[in-house]
This record gives structure tokens, sequence and C-alpha cells, in this order.
């Protein structure tokens, strides 16, 4: 349990010397109870409740005085150092009764006047502004330019109100060269099973296999574009070449062992 706690002087409370001896500090204090204890005003409720709270206030300095333990840490304490050098400087006399509300001074700077609570209320309807409302009302409103037409030809650069918003151009890249049909037959394989031929020789021993290489390769830009030119002779000299029917599952698993299942099933 925290050790209760006393503000101010109780020897000035009690009325007694600070070298007062506990038989003075309890004979001081029966006096004190003869005075003020509040069963001898009868009928007043006022100073009833008054004395009250005298005798409770004595009530304490007289249990603090009374405690060896307690007084020894008071006169070490700085509340005891303040109120020894205001003795000291006249501030109070030594020895006084405790005459009532405003005899006493506490120890410490005094508290500071009573003052009414600060408060506020703003008026923020003046803010409020309703939805999809402009902010400037009755006055000019400004708007985006117009699309630029680019028929024109004023040569004027888009701006950023433009519904499509500021364009950059950059090169693109040049239009492939058609070679001819001696350079597309003189073109030489690099991969597959017609790997060091060149594509003449592929014409003539499986022209189907040109029309492969113009459908299926997408990474040699210029190696498809010569098996189309030769894929054209082709056609124009009426070479019939047959169809390749589509490999179930070619490049998917997952169809490559649905059709293995299905050949094993009809099996």
């Amino acid at each position: 349990m925290p050790e209760p706690t006393f503000r101010g002087d109780p020897y000035r409370v009690l009325g007694v010397d600070r070298d007062a001896t506990l038989a003075e500090i309890r004979r001081r204090r029966r006096e004190l109870a003869r005075e003020h204890h509040p069963d001898i005003v009868g009928g007043d409720t006022a100073e009833a409740e008054a004395r009250t709270t005298r005798m409770a206030r004595i009530n304490a300095a007289y249990d603090l005085l009374r405690d060896p333990v307690r007084r020894a840490k008071y006169e070490a304490s700085p509340q005891a150092r303040r109120a020894r050098e205001a003795e000291g400087r006249g501030a109070a006399g030594s020895g006084a009764d405790y005459g009532g509300p405003g005899s006493e001074p506490l120890a410490g700077p005094p508290p500071p006047p009573r003052t009414r609570p600060v408060t506020a209320r703003y008026d923020t309807s003046a803010a409020y502004r309703p939805r999809n409302a402009t902010t400037t009302a009755g006055g000019p409103i400004l708007r985006g330019h117009p699309p630029i037409d680019r028929r024109r030809g004023n040569g004027s650069e888009l701006r950023a109100s433009t519904p499509t918003g500021p364009v950059r151009r950059r090169a693109t890249r040049p239009a492939a060269r058609i070679p001819s049909l001696d350079e597309a037959l003189a073109t030489l394989l690099e991969f597959g099973r017609f790997h060091g031929y060149t594509l003449g020789d592929v014409a003539e021993l499986e022209p189907t296999y040109i029309d492969w290489i113009a459908r299926t390769i997408t990474r040699d830009r210029d190696l498809v574009v010569r098996a189309r030119v030769i894929q054209a002779d082709l056609d124009e000299r009426g070479v019939e070449r047959a169809v390749r029917p589509p490999r179930p599952g070619f490049g998917n698993p997952r169809e490559a062992a649905e059709e293995r299942a299905s050949s094993e099933a009809t099996l």
C-alpha cells in the first residue's frame, strides 16, 4: 500500500516548533481537536463541513509527525527545506495557530488563478461543397482545348489537353527487302534434318518442308521471307505438295498424352 502524502507544512498546521517533542505534538493535537471538532457547532451544516475538513488536515499532520520514519523523510524532503527558508525570510511566524483557509501557505509556488475554460466552436459550413460543385461560383470556368486537327498541317505540337495526350514518335524497323529467287534458293539451312542443304535442294527433295518453314518459323525473319519467295515460285509452276496433317499434341505434352491414350484404347 503506498505511503500517504501530505501537502504543506505539518508544523504550521499544528502550530508547533520544528524541534517539538512527541508529547508536545500530542498535547497540541488535543487542543486543536477540542477547538475545531465539528460536533461543537450544533446544527450548522456548513460550519460542520468546514470543521470536518480542518480536523482531517490536523489529523494528517499529526500522523506524519508522530511517526519518526515519516517525520525524518519529511525533514529531508525539498518541501521541508522550502518551508524552513520561508520561515527564515519571515514569510510566516513559527508557532502560528491553524486559523482556517488562507492562514496556511502551501509549499511551492502558488497555484495559478482560476480562469474560465477555453472552448471554441468553429463554423465550417462555409467550407462545405456539394458533390460535383465548382469552387468558382460566378467566376470564369476554365475549359480544355479542343483537339487539334492534324490534317491542316499547321505543324504545331500536340498539347496535353488533347484526348490522346502528348504523342512521341520513334523510328520503326525498315521493311524487309524481298530477295530474288536465286538468293532464296541459295540460302543455307542451319537446323533440322536438312541441315547443310540449301532451300533449292529442299524444294527439289521435299517441297512440303518449304511450306512448313514459311508457316512455322518465327525467329528468323529473313529465312521466312526467302521460303515464301520459293513457295510463291512453286505455286506459280503448279508444283503439287501434300498437305501435312497437323500433329495432335505437337508442343503440348497433355494433348500428346491424350492422343496416345486414345490410340492405345482403339487398338
